[in-house]
Formats: structure tokens, C-alpha cells, sequence
């Protein structure tokens, strides 16, 4: 998790992936920094006080300028 709960916060589950990754390894290539993994969707849980403050939290982390996409965001079960 990006953060530590608090009162009033969720738990959002991020799903993303990097597209400039998932290009390079359908061409057999390698990213030069990114691991083959980022090829496929990866699962990420952030705590914010709503959607928007999630999607905010991921983009610092995982900034969409580095090829990185949000394919899905729900409030965590747990």
C-alpha cells in the first residue's frame, strides 16, 4: 500500500500495466528500465479518501508520462 489507513480513508485496488512495456515485449524486446511484468495487469492497493485521491497517488507512483495506464480502479473488499 501506498499509505497507512486512517478514519474516513479506503482501500482502492488499482489495476495497471505499461503499455511501452507491453509494445516492446510483443516485438520480443526488452524495456530498459521495467520489468516484463509490467507487460501484463498488475495489482496495486492505495489508501485515499476517494477515487480521485487514488488515481492521484498511482500517477505519482507509476506516472502515465512513463507509458504506465490505469485499466481499473474498485474499493477494496478488505
Amino acid at each position: 500500500m501506498l499509505h497507512l489507513p486512517n478514519d474516513g480513508y479506503k482501500i482502492y485496488e488499482c489495476a495497471i500495466y505499461n503499455q511501452k512495456v507491453r509494445e516492446l515485449v510483443d516485438c520480443k524486446r526488452r524495456h530498459s528500465h521495467f520489468d516484463d511484468r509490467w507487460a501484463t495487469v498488475q495489482r496495486r492497493d492505495v489508501v485515499a479518501r476517494d477515487e480521485t485521491e487514488a488515481l492521484s497517488l498511482i500517477a505519482e507512483r507509476f506516472p502515465p508520462e512513463d507509458g504506465f495506464v490505469v485499466k481499473g480502479i474498485s474499493v477494496s473488499p478488505y
